[in-house]
């Protein structure tokens, strides 16, 4: 998933680091920049020999194999579009395509592998979360087969912790928005567009977590440098950690104030309530039929009246949480940030 949001500022921050030569692998045939990234950092490692690309689909083990020789350590990034409900793409590509991960990471001697993961592993659909740590157990019954899948790859890749020498992690980072971002920002754009930001599901009180992407970066960062040293590896390894900015925020608030007049205005948008029992209807429907619903009561209950909170924890030499917050500059206000990104959209 070398090519994907989060994994190309993790790139960059590797980079501009100076420590690594970075491998860069994803589906493409050809790695395809962009103008800022040709005449940027990544176009100049490129030509310089500091990055490289690598083709590679997950469900191929040799294919892996050929990307990791050589590595050190293997950002494990790639995943389906969580918004495609479909159970065998999921799979293929979350549990398959990790256990192949896992297997050529062993088989080139890879140190050690940081799995991406998300927040919605322990998300059931209908249960609110709130300040929830790693403790918290995965759900009897999973919203979502992306979830389901995710979770099962988030077991495999702890459980492959020790095989071989080689040492493993899993991050949870939640709903990320930053520079690059053509889901979360895009998505609240375009439906207020197409006229459906006059409604809030639920009576909006509902609070959600967002991470600003170079924070995701930076997090997978701190992992690697703690699995690197051997206290670090004892308290990490074989762990997964949640991954957040730590500034909850009601989702329609957030809106409003990061775009005025997504939301018809902050209190006079139509609050709706029966939407819950139209979308669990219908998506039963929907899988009876086996097709995909855009209308579900799985994503309502997500934007609607449940909370989703996690808290931030990750590895770095010892630190705390606060320390980790302190030591990088990286935290900024959701909202100011949001703010940031809407001219490009709007």
């Amino acid at each position: 998933g070398g090519r994907g949001f989060a994994a190309r500022h993790l790139v960059l921050m590797l980079l501009r680091s100076g420590e690594w030569r970075v491998r860069v692998a994803d589906l493409a045939q050809v790695i395809s920049l962009d103008l800022d990234e040709e005449q940027g950092i990544l176009g100049a490692a490129i030509r310089e020999g500091q990055a490289v690309y690598a083709s590679a689909d997950l469900r191929d083990k040799a294919q892996l194999a050929k990307a990791f020789e050589g590595a050190e350590v293997v950002f494990h990034m790639a995943a389906p579009d969580s918004s495609i409900n479909n159970f065998h793409l999921h799979y293929s590509v979350n549990v398959e395509g990790t256990k192949n991960v896992i297997d050529a990471c062993i088989h080139c001697k890879v140190k050690r592998l940081i799995y991406t993961s998300s927040p919605s592993v322990v998300f059931d659909g209908v249960h609110g979360i709130f300040n929830a740590d790693e403790s918290m157990p995965y759900p009897d019954k999973f919203n979502d087969s992306y979830s389901e899948t995710k979770a099962d790859a988030e077991k495999l890749v702890m459980r492959a912790n020790g095989r071989d020498g080689l040492l493993t992690c899993c991050i949870r980072p939640s709903s990320i928005f930053g520079p690059g971002d053509k889901l979360l920002v895009p998505s609240l754009v375009a439906a207020a567009r197409a006229g459906k930001s006059k409604y809030i599901i639920g009576d909006g009180n509902n609070y959600y977590d967002f991470t600003y992407v170079e924070n995701v970066a930076y997090g997978h960062v701190c992992a690697d440098k703690t699995l690197s040293s051997e206290d670090g590896a004892k308290r990490a390894a074989g762990k997964v950690r949640p991954f957040t900015n730590i500034l909850h925020l009601r989702l329609s608030v957030m809106i409003s104030d990061s775009f005025p007049g997504l939301l018809r205005d902050k209190c006079g948008a139509h609050k709706v309530l029966g939407v819950y029992v139209i979308a669990s209807r219908w998506s039963w429907i929907s899988k009876a039929f086996n097709k995909n619903s855009c209308l579900c009561y799985d994503a309502i209950g997500s934007c609607g009246g449940m909370d989703l909170q996690v808290v931030l924890q990750v590895w770095h030499e010892g630190s705390s949480a606060d320390t980790v917050k302190d030591q990088a500059p990286l935290m900024q206000s959701n909202i100011q940030l949001l703010k940031s990104q809407r001219s490009a959209w709007l």
